[in-house]
């Protein structure tokens, strides 16, 4: 199917509550045209160098979202226009986040990342880490930084049950914080693979490329 067609079935599966991120990395800014002009408004990226390629030739009612590991001598390519920061995992990322987007004089949207999965190649914050940071003084004095939610990627593998606890889990923790700090709007999980499933655990942003762009070289 067609980039287009593609996006207008994955669409139907998704409630109005759930935000799309049409994870476009890799792929030529003629697909992300076709995808645009399909009513897509919000991409998503891994590496800032090539989000900024793209941002700058692409319209700018665009929102960005970096979906990748934050490199932090990076962060200030992208600190002018980044709608959301998906990954962010530890304190010192924060700090570097709000340095930059101070200079720009910006409040930049961020989510914190939870470490959900079995595989140590997945990155985040376990649960007393995600306490700790969000009761810091260092964290409580940052101005140019807004936590909207968290985000988290289930393990890699075949077992639905295993994937569906790890969903539910970083729901559970979503909901405790939630009641403290109401600002959080949203649970980024989901991905090609296992978005249905995310949302049925309480996904409010799943993040779909292969499904909308095809399988990536």
């Amino acid at each position: 199917m067609s980039v287009q067609n593609n996006l207008i079935h994955i669409q139907s599966f998704l409630p109005p509550h759930v935000t799309l991120v049409a994870v476009s990395k890799t792929k030529p800014v003629s697909d992300l045209y076709t995808a645009y002009n399909s009513g897509q408004r919000v991409f998503g990226e891994n590496k800032i160098q090539e989000m900024t390629d793209k941002w700058i030739v692409l319209p700018k009612d665009i929102q960005w979202h970096m979906i990748g590991h934050v490199q932090t001598n990076k962060i200030k390519l992208m600190a002018e226009y980044v709608s959301l920061i998906h990954g962010v995992d530890s304190l010192n990322l924060l700090i570097e986040i709000d340095k930059e987007a101070k200079k720009k004089n910006r409040v930049i949207a961020c989510l914190l990342q939870v470490y959900i999965a079995t595989e140590e190649t997945k990155f985040g914050l376990n649960e007393t880490e995600l306490y700790e940071l969000l009761n810091s003084e260092t964290f409580l004095s940052l101005t140019n930084i807004r936590i909207e939610g968290l985000m988290g990627m289930a393990s890699y593998t075949t077992d639905k049950l295993q994937i569906e606890r790890e969903f539910r889990y970083l729901k559970s923790i979503y909901d405790k914080l939630k009641i403290k700090h109401p600002d959080f709007k949203n649970l980024s999980m989901g991905m090609s693979g296992d978005f249905e499933l995310a949302i049925s655990c309480g996904s409010t942003m799943v993040r779909i490329g292969s499904r909308i762009f095809g399988d990536r070289k």
